[in-house]
């Protein structure tokens, strides 16, 4: 007769094996180490209390299509924040794309007079190379010159927006909202892909489910993802392994700029107009939900589960907040708070384990 491996006891007869002293500290590494979704769990609880539709079918929908619409700039800063870094000028090039692909699928275009509506492909394509080149100066002057992430990534968010600003003046434009986009445009991001109840699922949200999944097999499944992790745990120790880190700091960051891009061109539909402010801020939404979702700062620490799961919690939070009629400027402070209570979370967990 085959002998049974012994199964792994569970966490609660582990707790039951400790002395009470053992268990009251680790009960409180427990709560501490996921207070931020117990504090997101209260507040969503409170608020389905205080207002029985937030968690109605609608809003559920609601929900998950914003979801959809933040996550590829999610997993964009995703992969900068597990090499260690961060970026600063994702929000900055999310509205240049946006810009950009308005800009070619415009029915009466004042930026370029007398072109057509170019073919959506042709539209994917240049957000794609626009938020590569910048994600390429990004990674670029940080591994070659040993520059602070902030650093460069502040630089290029004030170039990008210099550039966005200066994109807006072209032709007869004079940095007017840029709107009136092509009905194949906007049917291909936000046209029906299924209804629940009364309430239609746009396209864009099987685009962001495909996203997911293409960089949950470039992180987990790839040479440069292994190199990913790798780098963003000890950039030493990846060079002595004999990875090339240079070229691993240089693509993760093109490959975020071209998530930053995709967002962009997707809102540029979704909201179906675009202007030099498209984009601002998006960037301390992506940070927060990382940071909600486990993706950690110290670095070689991060899921692609745990950012899809950050931006949900973190729209479900906002859309909760707009029901109970929250004032807008309001929830600045809300995602302040949320930011540096989960990386000083973050940091503690890093501590502990160290």
């Amino acid at each position: 007769m085959t002998k049974l491996k012994d199964k792994k006891p569970s966490k609660i007869a582990e707790l039951k094996a400790m002395s009470p002293k053992d268990r009251k500290r680790a009960i409180g590494d427990l709560l501490m180490n996921n207070a931020m979704f117990i504090i997101i769990a209260i507040a969503v609880i409170g608020i389905w209390i205080a207002e029985p539709t937030f968690l109605s079918i609608p809003s559920i929908v609601n929900i998950i299509n914003l979801t959809a619409a933040k996550l590829p700039i999610a997993l964009g800063v995703g992969g900068c924040i597990i090499l260690a870094g961060t970026d600063i000028s994702a929000g900055r090039v999310v509205g240049l794309s946006a810009c950009i692909a308005a800009g070619l699928q415009l029915t009466t275009n004042k930026l370029f007079p007398g072109l057509g509506v170019m073919p959506v492909p042709v539209a994917i394509l240049a957000v794609l190379v626009t938020g590569a080149c910048v994600g390429f100066v990004n990674g670029f002057f940080m591994a070659k010159f040993k520059l602070h992430p902030f650093i460069v990534t502040l630089s290029t968010q004030l170039i990008v927006y210099g550039i966005i600003l200066i994109y807006m003046q072209l032709g007869t434009n004079s940095g007017q909202t840029l709107s009136g986009m092509s009905e194949a445009y906007r049917n291909f991001v936000t046209g029906k892909l299924f209804t629940v109840g009364n309430t239609a699922v746009p396209r864009y949200v099987l685009y962001s489910a495909i996203i997911a999944v293409v960089v949950w097999v470039i992180w987990n499944k790839t040479t440069f993802g292994k190199n990913m992790y790798a780098v963003g745990s000890n950039e030493d120790a990846a060079n002595v392994s004999g990875v090339n880190v240079v070229k691993t700091i240089i693509m993760v960051f093109m490959l975020a700029g071209m998530l930053y891009g995709l967002t962009g061109f997707m809102d540029a539909a979704r909201i179906a107009s675009v202007n030099a402010n498209t984009g601002l801020n998006y960037e301390s939404d992506a940070i927060a939900a990382c940071v909600i979702g486990g993706i950690s700062f110290v670095g070689g620490i991060g899921k692609v589960s745990g950012a899809i799961i950050g931006v949900l919690l973190l729209q479900l939070i906002f859309v909760g907040l707009n029901y109970l009629s929250v004032d807008q400027n309001l929830l600045y402070i809300v995602k302040g708070v949320i930011i540096l209570v989960a990386c000083s979370i973050d940091m503690r967990k890093y501590l502990v384990r160290k």
